[in-house]
C-alpha cells in the first residue's frame, strides 16, 4: 500500500512540480499517493478521509498562516510530521515554526534533493514512531514519591528496609552516589514514621559556609557575633519532633562535627550565644555520597561521630546497577516532564529503553531526568526515539557488567603479591622488597613459606609455584 502525503499550497506551479516528484519512483523509495490543497479549508476537508505519512505546508496560504496552523494539522493527521515551506525566511519564523511542532523548514526555493532528503528523514521518523512505540507514558501524575522505583532486587529490599526503619527513631545514614535519591528516601522515612504531620528540615552541610553553618543548625542570640542584631532558632529547633536531615554530613568540618556529636550524646544543643540547653527532639537522618569508612580512616570524618550516625544504614545502589528499574523510572520521569513542558510524551521507543539500560548514567537518576528532558524539548512528536538525544545515547560508553572475581584469602593475596613483585623485578628481590614495602630476610622467608621459585622462559623470568608446595617455616 503506497504512503499518502499532502502538500498545502496555493501557488498551482509549485504544487503541481511537487506532486510529480513524489508521484514518481526513485531509486530510494516508491511512489506516493498524493493529495494537494490550495488553502487551509480544503486541507481540513481532505483529512478528514487522508492520514498522511507527511505534510508539506506553505507558511503563506490565502485563509490562513501555515506555522499557526501545524497543531491542527498535526491533531488532524494522527500526528504526522509537518514541514513548512517559505519563501519568506528568518530568523523569527524558523523558530516560531519548530516551536509549533513543525518536523522541518524549507526555505524556497529549495531543489528536489532537498525535499527527498527531508522527506526520507520524516518518513524514517514516522515508521519508527509506529513500529516501536512500546513503552506508553502515563501522563497522570506520579504521585509524590514518583521517582522511587522498585522493580530491581536491590531497590526492592531498600524499600523493605526503609519500611522497618520508619517504625522506630532510630538515627539513619543514608549512603550513595550523587543523584541515586537520598533525600527521597529521607523523605519517605519521615512521612511513613508518624500518621500527624510533623517537620522536615533539610540542610546541605557543603552549600553554607563553615562559619555560618552552626548557627544554622543550632542558631544563634542576639548579639552573638557581629550582625546578629536579633535571636534566630537554628534547623534542630525548627525541626521539633519531626525530622532534621543532614545532606552531605561529609563535608562538615571536624571542629562541627565534634560539636554535632556532642548533641547527638547529650540530646541537648545551645543557640550559638546562648546558655539556655535545648532538647533534641527530632530525628537525625544523614546522608552523603562519599565512604564515610575512608573518610575516618584518612582523618577527615570523625570515627565517634561516624558511629553514632550509621545506627541503621541505607546503601543506595547506583543506576547503572539496577538497570531494570530504568523503563519504570522513565514511564514516572517522563509524566513529569511533559506536565512540566507542556508538551504530551506518549511512548518510548524499545531501542531507546535498551539503549538507555546499556548506560553508565554517572550522574544516575538526575542525569537521567536532564538527558529525558532536553530529548522531550528536540523531539517533534510524541515518541522519544534515540534521534532526540543530544549527544546520542551511542556516545556514551555502555556499561560492561564483569562478573565478579572470587575473593581471596589473605594468605592467597599475599602470596600474589609476592608472585607478581617478582615477576615485575624479573627476580631482583632488594626491588621486589621495595615494592612490596619489606625487608630482605622477610621476602626470604615468604618465598620458601609459599614454594615460589624462578622459572626461565624465553623472555625472562617468572615466577613458579612446584606441584608439590614447601611447608610453611614460618611467618
Amino acid at each position: 500500500m503506497k504512503e499518502s502525503l499532502l502538500i498545502i499550497e496555493d501557488n498551482p506551479s509549485l504544487r503541481d512540480l511537487l506532486q510529480a516528484q513524489l508521484l514518481a519512483e526513485s531509486e530510494d523509495r516508491p511512489a506516493f499517493h498524493v493529495e494537494t490543497a490550495g488553502s487551509a479549508a480544503e486541507a481540513r476537508r481532505i483529512l478528514t478521509d487522508l492520514d498522511p505519512g507527511l505534510i508539506l505546508c506553505d507558511m503563506r496560504l490565502p485563509d490562513a498562516n501555515g506555522i499557526d496552523l501545524i497543531p491542527e494539522l498535526k491533531a488532524l493527521s494522527g500526528q504526522a510530521p509537518v514541514v513548512i515551506m517559505t519563501a519568506h525566511s528568518d530568523l523569527g519564523s524558523t523558530i516560531r515554526a519548530m516551536k509549533n511542532g513543525a518536523f522541518d523548514y524549507l526555505p524556497k526555493p529549495f531543489s528536489p534533493d532537498e525535499v527527498e532528503l527531508v522527506l526520507r528523514r520524516a518518513l524514517d521518523l514516522r515508521c519508527q514512531t509506529r513500529r516501536a512505540a512500546v513503552l506508553a507514558v502515563d501522563t497522570a501524575s506520579p504521585g509524590l514519591y514518583g521517582d522511587i522505583v522498585a522493580e530491581s532486587p536491590q531497590m526492592k529490599a531498600i524499600i523493605k528496609q526503609v519500611g522497618k526503619i520508619a517504625a522506630s527513631r532510630a538515627t539513619v545514614l543514608i549512603q550513595g552516589e550523587s543523584g541515586t535519591g537520598k533525600e527521597l528516601i529521607a523523605r519517605v522515612i519521615h512521612d511513613y514514621s508518624s500518621d500527624e504531620p510533623r517537620p522536615f528540615v533539610g540542610i546541605n552541610c557543603s552549600a553554607i559556609v563553615d562559619t555560618l553553618l552552626e548557627s544554622e543548625l543550632f542558631g544563634h542570640e542576639k548579639g552573638a557575633f557581629t550582625g546578629a542584631t536579633q535571636a534566630k532558632y537554628g534547623r534542630f529547633e525548627l525541626a521539633e519532633n519531626g525530622t532534621i536531615f543532614l545532606d552531605e554530613i561529609a563535608e562538615m568540618s571536624l571542629p562541627l562535627q565534634a560539636k554535632l556529636l556532642r548533641v547527638l550524646q547529650e540530646r541537648e544543643f545551645e543557640r550559638v550565644g546562648g546558655v539556655q540547653k535545648l532538647p533534641l527532639r527530632a530525628r537525625i537522618i544523614a546522608a552523603t555520597n562519599r565512604d564515610l569508612e575512608q573518610e575516618v580512616r584518612e582523618n577527615r570524618f570523625r570515627a565517634d561521630l561516624y558511629q553514632r550516625l550509621k545506627v541503621v544504614t541505607i546503601d543506595l545502589p547506583p543506576l547503572r546497577e539496577r538497570p531494570s528499574d530504568i523503563p519504570k523510572l522513565v514511564q514516572r520521569l517522563l509524566a513529569r516532564i511533559s506536565t512540566r513542558l507542556d508538551k504530551p510524551i506518549t511512548h518510548v521507543s524499545e531501542e531507546l529503553i535498551q539503549i538507555l539500560q546499556s548506560l553508565p548514567w554517572p550522574g544516575n537518576v538526575r542525569e537521567l531526568e536532564n538527558s529525558l528532558i532536553r530529548a522531550a524539548v528536540l523531539a517533534p512528536g510524541p515518541t522519544l526515539l534515540p534521534e532526540h538525544f543530544l549527544p546520542p545515547p551511542s556516545a556514551y560508553v555502555p556499561v560492561v557488567r564483569e562478573a565478579p572475581r572470587p575473593l581471596l584469602s589473605l594468605a592467597e593475596a599475599e602470596k600474589q603479591a609476592i608472585r607478581n613483585a617478582l615477576e615485575a623485578t624479573r627476580w631482583h628481590k632488594g626491588q621486589a622488597c621495595q615494592i612490596l614495602g619489606i625487608s630482605r630476610p622477610t621476602l626470604e622467608r615468604k618465598i620458601r613459606k609459599f614454594g615460589l621459585v624462578p622459572e626461565r622462559t624465553g623472555s625472562g623470568v617468572r615466577v613458579r609455584t612446584p606441584p608439590s608446595p614447601l611447608r610453611s617455616v614460618g611467618p
